[in-house]
């Protein structure tokens, strides 16, 4: 059998672009009229490859069920398909895949995850006038385009951002405040967000710092902000940096407390950190699971038809998925455009809680839980509708 791989190796520039295309060849070698696609875009490789496989399993759950219920749609019986891409976590892959997508004409997108794929994504699927929802990604930017067709299941940096801001102003009650954020559209965007929130409520930002979504090595910021006295200092970014962050500060001696905002309050933190992740606070997207009726039940699910454990994206994967699933039965089309429409008005209740949009496509209902790690775990301090 001729591999793939013998194929790159002989023809490098057309063996790339055959694997880009070759889960859209997959699909339409076997379509029928009857199968609707819809796509998922996320890293499926890379350092959040994780959170993407996450994601992608958890929507699949949800299309599933749907099939399972014998879909007629117009009056016909359909099959719902779920066309996964990678984007890497790369903008640059990001708009190929989008464009992939559209070009495969699937009628609705859940993705992306990170915040930079996102926002240059959302604009191919709006000039194609397809539906995305995004589980994930939190920079307001992201629905403060214009477009009319984006949304996305859970809090904005705003809302949880924002919150941080407030408790560390006004809970806290700290003084002396210093930031660092990894520059990516999300780390960037939450460390915004919060510097709004403590200004606005009398608090002193006297240092924000920067690194990059690569660096290992934080002894030059933390040097500084240690040099300046804080308080409190605020990073935003994700989970592995923010380990590498806090078990630094301790070894430089620094006592300020730590506060993160969404995408930390989990295992691979305190893993990372070690000892010196006790008493770290994280605000996080969403509340807890085990605290939602169907939480439990669902993360069970999970694991039975995965045989791994449900990260924390994964509700949010399932949810986009019957965001979509829901509009296609609410509008009886699988016109883009009529699923768009259907969606501004959708009202359910999902594993995450209440799901309905404003009309900018934020999600109305927005939760945030604030976690402090104890004994090693993270454990729930307080949850709440987030706002500044």
């Amino acid at each position: 059998m001729f591999e793939l791989s013998q194929f790159r190796r002989q023809f490098p520039v057309v063996g790339l672009a055959l694997a880009l295309q070759l889960p859209f060849m997959a699909v339409n070698a076997f379509a029928q009229d009857a199968v609707v696609q819809i796509g998922l875009a996320a890293p499926m490789t890379g350092a959040y490859a994780g959170y993407g496989k996450d994601t992608a399993n958890s929507a699949q759950l949800a299309i599933d069920e749907a099939n399972a219920r014998k879909l007629v749609i117009g009056g016909k019986p359909i099959k719902l398909q779920l066309v996964s891409v990678d984007d890497q976590g790369d903008p640059r892959i990001a708009v190929q895949v989008a464009q992939q997508l559209v070009d495969n004409r699937v009628v609705a997108v859940i993705g992306h995850f990170n915040s930079g794929t996102t926002i240059p994504a959302s604009q191919i699927y709006g000039k194609a006038g397809i539906p995305m929802i995004t589980p994930a990604a939190t920079n307001p930017a992201i629905t403060q385009g214009g477009l009319s067709t984006v949304y996305r299941v859970m809090a904005t940096d705003t809302q949880n951002s924002g919150t941080a801001g407030k408790y560390a102003a006004t809970v806290v009650k700290a003084k002396r405040i210093a930031i660092l954020d990894d520059r990516t559209a999300f780390g960037a965007g939450e460390a915004d967000e919060f510097e709004k929130a403590v200004r606005s409520h009398g608090s002193t930002i006297v240092s924000r710092e920067y690194t990059s979504d690569k660096a290992v090595d934080f002894s030059a910021q933390l040097t500084k902000i240690k040099s300046q006295d804080v308080d409190l200092l605020f990073f935003g970014g994700l989970d592995t940096q923010a380990g590498m962050v806090v078990k630094r500060m301790r070894q430089l001696g620094m006592k300020a407390t730590f506060l993160a905002g969404g995408g930390v309050a989990d295992a691979n933190f305190i893993k990372i950190a070690g000892d010196a992740s006790e008493g770290s606070l994280a605000w996080d997207y969403g509340l807890p699971l085990e605290s939602l009726p169907n939480g439990k039940t669902f993360a069970v699910k999970y694991k039975k038809t995965y045989g791994i454990d449900l990260l924390p994206y994964g509700p949010f994967g399932y949810d986009a998925a019957n965001v979509l699933v829901k509009a296609i039965e609410s509008a009886n089309s699988t016109n883009p455009a009529d699923i768009n429409a259907a969606i501004k008005k959708i009202q359910i209740t999902g594993i995450t809680g209440p799901i309905a949009f404003f009309p900018n496509g934020d999600l109305k209902s927005a939760s945030s839980t604030l976690y402090e790690v104890k004994g090693g775990q993270w454990v729930v301090v307080t949850t709440g509708d987030p706002g500044v």
